[in-house]
């Protein structure tokens, strides 16, 4: 059972395998259906396994948690475990890669190149979720994050080369100062191990907290959209392909945040206490800052990947708030914006491939032509604006309730701020259904457009179910998130006193 995680980097190796030895488009897609289909799964089961052992009282802080020594000198081991952190995000990369799956199944051309990029994207991804060694987490963030040049320079759309070196250039560069920062880690706490909690355990030198603090929280928020570090993000999410921009906007952007949660807090507390203030601002300009940009974009595609700036900015926000509700908040948003955003994502690539175009100003009346279509992109617009049913509501109101509990005038302006973000969403939201649903049909052509095909409604109709079920039944995966988040926060608490402080100002 201890290696029972493994097999979310066996089934991709595999799927790689078999999508190497397909001939024909038939057997790319039998490869790529059994394989998510296998992965999905899994990753069910590991969440009723996982609720289970901890109805039955196993408060082990990793389920499922096994070793190997990998290279000895530098004491990097291939370690996996989980939590309910890490169970969550696992169950949420396996649901974007079966929908996204389906959402490339009439893709063309060079079908199958295509999903080996993207499958080996994914093993990056299920990677980084299952491992607790440092140096093992950071080889899986590089596997997921190289892939996206070529997903994007290759099978993308509109300036895709410039995206996709833009893209590649700043993650790149973020990469660079994690390393610096995880190299910190290691040195300057004297140890002879790269597991993360062992780490956390051996309270690294203040100073050195304070210096290399900036290096690793930054390094992992440029992933995460951190201003001014977001360039990249609108321009790589409009030119990515359909199951690409699902993937990367639903899952790769989560790594941030979790690595910022699961190493820079929770090893660096004391830096977290002097640095706090500042990267709070500048995440709450990226709520703000991305829900302005939203609304003058005229391209479908730019006003989501804006939206993925705020919504993904709240993330880091309320991580920095230091209250369990506002930790809890974060990482339900995480799992909602990873559902409703690939949704999002999945219905204007659809869009995009009947219409011809993404422009608002040159569509209209979609919801009489593609009725199911026009219906889904309504039902993710709601869930990003917040709508109470959908996961968006309970996501956001455990943020900002959870933000508003720490006591410190400075933070509760920050939040007022912040929470301006939802009527900002609501004015972008409200005005592009409008647009493109009811007014008038721009083009007679339009009236030729035929509705979701059977695998685009598997895509769409799994991501819908997924979006109201976390909205209408949280309590399940707020409890698996809660009980993670407790000893986290309890041990940043007991490291750095300063912290208590900060939260309680």
């Amino acid at each position: 059972m201890s290696w029972i995680l493994t097999i979310f980097v066996i089934i991709p190796v595999l799927m790689l395998f078999g999508l190497w030895m397909a001939r024909n488009d038939n057997q790319v897609r039998g490869v790529m259906a059994t394989g998510a289909t296998v992965l999905l799964a899994a990753a069910i089961w590991l969440t009723i396994y996982f609720v289970q052992q901890r109805n039955a009282g196993n408060d082990d802080a990793m389920l499922l948690a096994n070793s190997v020594t990998w290279f000895a000198p530098l004491h990097i081991d291939f370690a996996v475990g989980v939590d309910g952190i890490s169970t969550v995000m696992i169950l949420l990369s396996a649901i974007i890669v079966f929908t996204g799956t389906f959402a490339s199944w009439q893709l063309e051309p060079m079908k199958k190149e295509y999903f080996l990029w993207f499958v080996l994207l994914s093993s990056g991804v299920f990677g980084f979720f299952i491992s607790t060694d440092m140096f093992t987490m950071f080889m899986f963030y590089e596997v997921a994050l190289i892939p996206m040049y070529l997903l994007i320079g290759v099978w993308g759309t509109g300036p895709k080369e410039y995206s996709a070196m833009k893209l590649t250039l700043m993650l790149m560069g973020g990469s660079s100062l994690l390393i610096l920062g995880i190299l910190g880690i290691y040195y300057f706490t004297g140890a002879t191990t790269m597991d993360v909690s062992k780490l956390a355990s051996l309270h690294m030198d203040v100073t050195a907290q304070k210096v290399f603090f900036p290096f690793v929280f930054i390094g992992f928020g440029v992933l995460g959209a951190l201003f001014p570090f977001h360039t990249w993000s609108p321009d790589g999410h409009a030119s990515a392909p359909t199951a690409v921009s699902m993937l990367h906007a639903g899952v790769l952007m989560k790594l941030g945040g979790y690595g910022c949660l699961r190493i820079a807090m929770f090893i660096m507390p004391d830096g977290l206490a002097m640095w706090a203030p500042f990267f709070l601002v500048l995440t709450c300009i990226s709520v703000v800052y991305g829900a302005l940009s939203a609304c003058v974009q005229t391209d479908l595609k730019y006003i989501n990947a804006y939206s993925s700036v705020s919504h993904c900015g709240m993330v880091l926000f309320a991580l920095l708030m230091m209250t369990q509700t506002a930790i809890t908040g974060a990482i339900l948003q995480m799992l909602s914006h990873g559902l409703m955003t690939a949704l999002f994502f999945a219905v204007i690539g659809m869009i995009y491939h009947r219409c011809g175009t993404r422009d608002v100003r040159q569509l209209g009346g979609l919801m009489k032509i593609i009725p199911f279509l026009a219906v889904a992109y309504v039902v993710a617009g709601l869930a990003n604006l917040g709508l109470p049913g959908f996961s968006g509501f309970v996501a956001e109101m455990t943020i900002f309730v959870g933000s508003f509990e720490n006591g410190g005038m400075f933070h509760r302006v920050a939040t007022i701020i912040a929470c301006t973000s939802i009527v900002i969403t609501a004015v972008y939201i409200l005005r592009v259904v409008g647009k493109i649903l009811y007014q008038a049909v721009p083009n007679k052509k339009f009236f030729e457009l035929h509705d979701a095909t059977w695998d685009e409604r598997v895509a769409v109709g799994g991501l819908i179910f997924c979006v109201a079920g976390l909205g209408l039944c949280p309590l399940f995966f707020q409890d698996i998130i809660v009980n993670a988040v407790k000893p986290i926060f309890n041990t940043i608490i007991a490291n750095a006193p300063a912290v208590s402080a900060l939260a309680n100002m």
